[in-house]
Protein backbone atom coordinates (compact mmCIF):
# COMPACT_ATOMS: atom_id res chain seq x y z
CA UNK A 1 0.00 0.00 0.00
CA UNK A 2 2.91 2.43 0.86
CA UNK A 3 3.90 2.46 -3.54
CA UNK A 4 0.11 3.38 -3.99
CA UNK A 5 -0.71 7.10 -4.68
CA UNK A 6 -3.64 9.19 -2.40
CA UNK A 7 -5.78 8.53 -5.39
CA UNK A 8 -5.16 4.92 -6.18
CA UNK A 9 -5.60 4.18 -1.88
CA UNK A 10 -9.02 6.67 -2.28
CA UNK A 11 -10.10 4.69 -4.99
CA UNK A 12 -8.93 1.07 -3.02
CA UNK A 13 -11.38 2.79 0.40
CA UNK A 14 -13.92 3.28 -1.89
CA UNK A 15 -14.41 -0.47 -2.30
CA UNK A 16 -13.87 -1.00 1.51
CA UNK A 17 -10.45 -1.99 1.62
CA UNK A 18 -9.06 -1.29 5.07
CA UNK A 19 -5.63 -1.30 4.69
CA UNK A 20 -5.87 1.47 2.11
CA UNK A 21 -8.04 3.74 4.87
CA UNK A 22 -5.37 2.95 7.35
CA UNK A 23 -1.99 3.87 4.96
CA UNK A 24 -4.08 7.46 4.33
CA UNK A 25 -4.47 7.60 8.10
CA UNK A 26 -0.49 6.75 8.63
CA UNK A 27 -0.32 9.79 5.88
CA UNK A 28 -2.11 12.32 7.04
CA UNK A 29 -3.69 11.88 10.36
CA UNK A 30 -0.72 14.47 12.02
CA UNK A 31 -1.68 17.05 9.75
CA UNK A 32 -5.38 16.74 9.99
CA UNK A 33 -4.93 16.66 13.97
CA UNK A 34 -2.66 20.35 14.07
CA UNK A 35 -4.47 21.57 11.57
CA UNK A 36 -7.92 20.59 13.66
CA UNK A 37 -6.07 21.40 17.36
CA UNK A 38 -4.59 24.72 15.96
CA UNK A 39 -8.72 25.50 15.22
CA UNK A 40 -10.17 23.61 18.04
CA UNK A 41 -7.47 24.17 20.92
CA UNK A 42 -8.36 21.48 22.92
CA UNK A 43 -7.14 17.78 22.36
CA UNK A 44 -9.88 16.19 22.94
CA UNK A 45 -11.99 18.19 20.05
CA UNK A 46 -9.03 17.83 17.67
CA UNK A 47 -8.96 14.29 18.23
CA UNK A 48 -12.94 13.90 17.57
CA UNK A 49 -12.42 15.66 14.01
CA UNK A 50 -9.67 13.58 13.15
CA UNK A 51 -11.89 10.76 13.49
CA UNK A 52 -14.81 12.29 11.78
CA UNK A 53 -12.63 13.10 8.88
CA UNK A 54 -11.98 9.50 8.41
CA UNK A 55 -15.19 8.96 8.81
CA UNK A 56 -16.11 10.40 6.03
CA UNK A 57 -13.52 9.15 3.80
CA UNK A 58 -14.35 5.72 4.55
CA UNK A 59 -17.93 6.78 4.09
CA UNK A 60 -17.90 8.75 1.20
CA UNK A 61 -19.74 8.30 -1.71
CA UNK A 62 -17.67 11.15 -4.26
CA UNK A 63 -14.23 10.53 -3.11
CA UNK A 64 -11.09 12.28 -4.58
CA UNK A 65 -10.64 13.64 -7.85
CA UNK A 66 -7.43 14.59 -8.93
CA UNK A 67 -8.47 16.61 -11.77
CA UNK A 68 -9.33 18.74 -9.47
CA UNK A 69 -6.43 19.27 -7.11
CA UNK A 70 -3.61 17.86 -4.71
CA UNK A 71 -5.01 15.29 -2.29
CA UNK A 72 -3.91 17.12 0.63
CA UNK A 73 -6.06 19.98 -0.82
CA UNK A 74 -9.11 18.16 -0.50
CA UNK A 75 -8.34 16.32 3.04
CA UNK A 76 -7.83 19.99 4.73
CA UNK A 77 -10.62 21.25 2.83
CA UNK A 78 -12.97 17.85 4.74
CA UNK A 79 -10.95 18.47 7.77
CA UNK A 80 -12.22 22.32 7.85
CA UNK A 81 -15.37 21.71 6.70
CA UNK A 82 -16.04 19.19 9.47
CA UNK A 83 -14.31 21.59 11.78
CA UNK A 84 -16.78 24.39 11.39
CA UNK A 85 -20.04 21.94 11.56
CA UNK A 86 -18.15 20.88 14.73
CA UNK A 87 -18.30 24.34 15.73
CA UNK A 88 -21.37 25.23 14.41
CA UNK A 89 -23.14 22.18 16.63
CA UNK A 90 -21.01 23.35 19.75
CA UNK A 91 -22.16 26.79 19.40
CA UNK A 92 -26.00 25.51 19.18
CA UNK A 93 -25.12 23.87 22.44
CA UNK A 94 -23.81 27.05 24.00
CA UNK A 95 -20.37 26.41 23.21
CA UNK A 96 -18.18 29.20 21.55
CA UNK A 97 -14.99 28.42 20.09
CA UNK A 98 -12.96 30.97 18.43
CA UNK A 99 -11.37 30.87 15.07
CA UNK A 100 -8.27 32.81 14.31
CA UNK A 101 -8.08 33.13 10.44
CA UNK A 102 -4.02 33.53 10.58
CA UNK A 103 -3.98 30.05 12.66
CA UNK A 104 -5.27 28.35 9.49
CA UNK A 105 -3.42 29.67 7.16
CA UNK A 106 -0.42 28.52 9.52
CA UNK A 107 -2.27 25.31 9.42
CA UNK A 108 -1.86 25.14 5.61
CA UNK A 109 1.62 25.60 5.59
CA UNK A 110 3.10 23.18 8.45
CA UNK A 111 2.55 19.46 9.65
CA UNK A 112 3.46 18.08 6.32
CA UNK A 113 7.09 16.88 5.76
CA UNK A 114 6.14 16.73 1.85
CA UNK A 115 8.53 19.35 -0.07
CA UNK A 116 5.67 19.01 -2.69
CA UNK A 117 2.73 19.26 -0.46
CA UNK A 118 4.15 22.50 1.42
CA UNK A 119 5.15 24.74 -1.79
CA UNK A 120 1.31 23.63 -2.69
CA UNK A 121 -0.03 24.89 0.66
CA UNK A 122 2.01 27.85 1.10
CA UNK A 123 1.30 28.73 -3.09
CA UNK A 124 -2.45 28.56 -2.26
CA UNK A 125 -2.18 31.06 0.58
CA UNK A 126 -0.34 33.22 -0.93
CA UNK A 127 -2.78 33.82 -3.51
CA UNK A 128 -5.82 34.10 -1.24
CA UNK A 129 -3.69 36.55 0.34
CA UNK A 130 -2.79 38.59 -2.65
CA UNK A 131 -6.76 38.20 -3.96
CA UNK A 132 -7.87 39.64 -0.71
CA UNK A 133 -6.69 42.84 -1.31
CA UNK A 134 -9.42 42.92 -3.78
CA UNK A 135 -11.76 43.31 -1.33
CA UNK A 136 -13.32 45.57 1.04
CA UNK A 137 -13.02 45.52 4.60
CA UNK A 138 -17.06 44.39 4.40
CA UNK A 139 -16.26 41.94 2.33
CA UNK A 140 -13.15 40.37 3.87
CA UNK A 141 -15.12 40.55 7.66
CA UNK A 142 -18.15 38.45 5.69
CA UNK A 143 -15.42 35.84 4.35
CA UNK A 144 -14.47 35.72 7.61
CA UNK A 145 -17.58 35.31 9.42
CA UNK A 146 -18.80 32.23 6.83
CA UNK A 147 -16.07 30.42 6.30
CA UNK A 148 -13.38 31.05 9.19
CA UNK A 149 -16.09 31.65 11.55
CA UNK A 150 -18.15 29.27 10.97
CA UNK A 151 -21.59 31.79 10.56
CA UNK A 152 -24.18 30.45 8.81
CA UNK A 153 -25.82 32.93 6.13
CA UNK A 154 -28.87 34.00 8.76
CA UNK A 155 -26.81 34.41 11.64
CA UNK A 156 -24.92 36.63 9.69
CA UNK A 157 -27.55 38.52 8.77
CA UNK A 158 -29.02 38.53 12.12
CA UNK A 159 -25.74 40.19 13.58
CA UNK A 160 -24.88 42.51 10.65
CA UNK A 161 -28.90 43.01 10.98
CA UNK A 162 -30.03 43.36 7.43
CA UNK A 163 -31.56 40.41 4.85
CA UNK A 164 -30.74 37.18 4.21
CA UNK A 165 -30.82 37.71 0.94
CA UNK A 166 -28.53 40.58 0.99
CA UNK A 167 -25.94 39.00 2.61
CA UNK A 168 -25.98 35.86 0.55
CA UNK A 169 -25.75 38.84 -2.49
CA UNK A 170 -23.03 40.40 -0.96
CA UNK A 171 -21.05 36.92 -0.64
CA UNK A 172 -22.13 35.93 -3.80
CA UNK A 173 -19.83 39.00 -5.19
CA UNK A 174 -17.01 38.22 -2.47
CA UNK A 175 -16.73 34.92 -4.28
CA UNK A 176 -16.94 36.02 -7.86
CA UNK A 177 -14.00 38.75 -7.33
CA UNK A 178 -11.89 36.07 -5.13
CA UNK A 179 -12.72 33.50 -7.89
CA UNK A 180 -12.16 36.11 -10.75
CA UNK A 181 -8.28 37.01 -9.21
CA UNK A 182 -7.53 32.94 -8.43
CA UNK A 183 -8.50 31.84 -11.54
CA UNK A 184 -6.23 34.14 -13.26
CA UNK A 185 -3.54 33.03 -10.88
CA UNK A 186 -4.35 29.11 -12.23
CA UNK A 187 -6.66 27.90 -9.57
CA UNK A 188 -9.13 27.36 -12.04
CA UNK A 189 -11.00 24.76 -9.30
CA UNK A 190 -11.96 26.84 -7.25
Amino acid sequence: MRNRTDGELMQLIMAKEHSALEELYDRYAKLVYSFAMKSMKNEQEAREIVQLVFTRLWTTSKGYDDSKGVFVNWIITITRNITIDYVRKNRKLGQVVRFEPREWEQALVSGDSNPESVISRKSTVEQIQQAYVHLSTNQIELIEMMYWEGYSLSEIASKKNEPVGTVKSRLHQCLKILRKHLTSRGEDDI
